[in-house]
């Protein structure tokens, strides 16, 4: 067993320096969807030797000869189901299981804050389970990733893509971006940005600008036109996420022993005829299938609901 554990160990560092040396390589086109695959497949071989080395089995009981999923070894090891580290391990693994069906490419900027911390947590879990230092084998400065800083548009990519694939996408880019919004945490999503300021000390500026006063080209905004798909990012299954998120941080308990779950979501969309109201709901339609999607205000709205009477919240919605 011990002999088995360690090569898993070593296959699995294989498996991540070929993820970082495939997505660091400007050449690649295919660099999302490749290191995709070698990260998991990196996290699948470290944690089944963990296994090994805690005497659990990594077979299927009714398959010996079969070992178990990245899924199912991810949920052994991380039994929260809440934890960021398999969160973020979940949506990583989610987008290798579409790249064989979709385009992914377009969409880099998106999940590079989750690739880096899925990085940075294998090194720390690397250490943590098999005392190994993942700078042993690839350089300190090549384990931060190069992202592409030149992402489509929503309307880009409905102009490049068909509806089905264009709403599948946009659908995924939002729900990244609502949970690193809602999580806040560096174990799901480290954010790759540059923030401007504008300052009147010199010799506080990395650069400087100037404004040009004596234009006589004057501008006024005509129309503000918003697209639902960036009004209304949360689906379903992500206003229940952001609900109960928030409710952790502010350690409110509601009145009800399940949670706020899809019950307790159906019967405020109900009451309060959420998907009749486009401030909460947007309807998306293609072809026949009709879809919702949630707004930011529509997960306040709950919060201030709940927030005023969290024992009897549940019972007020089934008058």
């Amino acid at each position: 067993m011990e002999n088995l554990s360690k090569r898993l160990v070593n296959k699995s560092v294989e498996a991540f320096v070929m993820g970082i040396e495939i997505y660091n390589k400007p050449t690649i086109h295919y660099r999302i969807e490749g290191f995709s695959f070698f990260i998991i497949n990196a996290w699948e071989l470290m944690l089944k030797a963990e296994l090994l080395n805690r005497n659990e089995s990594i077979y299927f009981k009714d398959d010996p000869d079969r070992t178990l999923s990245v899924n199912n070894v991810v949920n052994k090891i991380y039994t929260d189901k809440n934890t960021r580290i398999r969160i973020n391990l979940e949506k990583i693994i989610d987008l290798r299981n579409i790249s064989t069906h979709y385009i992914t490419e377009d969409y880099e900027i998106k999940y590079a804050p989750l690739f880096q911390a899925c990085v940075l947590n294998f090194i720390k879990e690397l250490k943590k389970f098999h005392d190994i230092d993942i700078t042993d084998y690839i350089p300190q400065n090549f384990l931060t990733l190069s992202a592409s800083y030149s992402p489509l548009t929503n309307e880009q990519i409905k102009l490049k893509y068909s509806p089905e694939i264009a709403e599948k996408l946009i659908k995924q880019s939002n729900e990244v971006d609502v949970l690193i919004k809602e999580y806040d945490s560096d174990k799901f999503a480290i954010n790759i940005k540059q923030n401007l300021y504008i300052t009147k000390k010199r010799d506080k500026a990395d650069f400087e600008v100037k404004i040009n006063n004596s234009s006589e080209n004057e501008v006024a905004i005509v129309k503000d036109y918003k697209d639902p798909s960036d009004t209304h990012k949360y689906s379903y299954k992500t206003v229940i996420t952001a609900v109960n998120t928030r409710l952790d941080k502010k350690h409110i308990k509601l009145g009800y022993p399940q949670g706020f779950n899809t019950y307790v979501l159906n019967l405020f969309i109900d009451f309060y005829n959420i998907k009749q109201n486009k401030k909460y709901a947007y309807e998306h339609v293609i072809g026949n299938q009709h879809t919702f999607t949630y707004s930011q205000q529509l997960v306040d709205f709950i919060i201030a609901e709940i927030k005023k009477a969290p024992d009897k919240f549940v019972e007020s919605l089934k008058v």
